[in-house]
């Protein structure tokens, strides 16, 4: 999984992020910035659009869950958020954000991983399940277009609801043209 990903790194204590961005690096991630404030990861985030961030919790400029919150709300980026703290409200505010997995300090490297993968393949769920919606949204308003159309014809012309459905089709394959084209043509006149 580790082929491509790109990270951006935001913890306030120097060495942890050191530790950090080495880690990453020797699992085969490519680490495009680094950073120790909040505000700084957001900004990095947007510039870079990296497909992962791990940001700590209590940083300076914004909190960690702050810049989650703002980084999911304006780009695709998957969230780890790392922290020395475990309180359960604290777990529940990072998800609310829009953090995908939650790493307690001290980590272990294999954790790390874990993490890493959990959060991208997380995001990827979730834009694949987004791009679904999104289709089904438009079969239903497509085909309450149609439904539209199916009335108008069946007003204007006193055909039966079959009868104005097989005009649609008719048009549509006699014009080489989608039924949802002819109907949003009878809709709009």
């Amino acid at each position: 999984m580790s082929d491509g990903l790109r990270l951006v790194v935001a913890e306030d204590e120097s060495i942890i992020r050191l530790d950090l961005v080495e880690a990453l690096h020797d699992c085969g991630y490519e680490v495009v910035a680094a950073c120790g404030r909040g505000d700084d990861a957001v900004r990095l985030v947007l510039e870079h659009e990296p497909d992962l961030a791990i940001l700590d919790v209590k940083m300076p400029g914004m909190t960690g869950i702050d810049a989650a919150r703002a980084i999911t709300a304006e780009s695709s980026t998957a969230v780890v958020m790392l922290t020395a703290f475990s309180q359960r409200e604290l777990i529940e505010e990072a998800s609310d954000a829009g953090a995908m997995a939650y790493l307690i300090k001290p980590y272990r490297r294999h954790d790390l991983m874990a993490a890493v993968e959990l959060a991208v393949t997380r995001r990827r769920e979730a834009e694949a399940l987004a791009g679904q919606m999104a289709a089904l949204e438009e079969q239903f308003e497509e085909r309450k277009t149609i439904e539209r159309a199916k009335g108008i014809l069946m007003d204007r012309n006193a055909l039966s609801e079959g009868d104005a459905f097989r005009f649609l089709q008719r048009s549509a394959m006699s014009g080489r043209r989608r039924m949802i084209d002819i109907a949003r043509e009878i809709v709009e006149q």
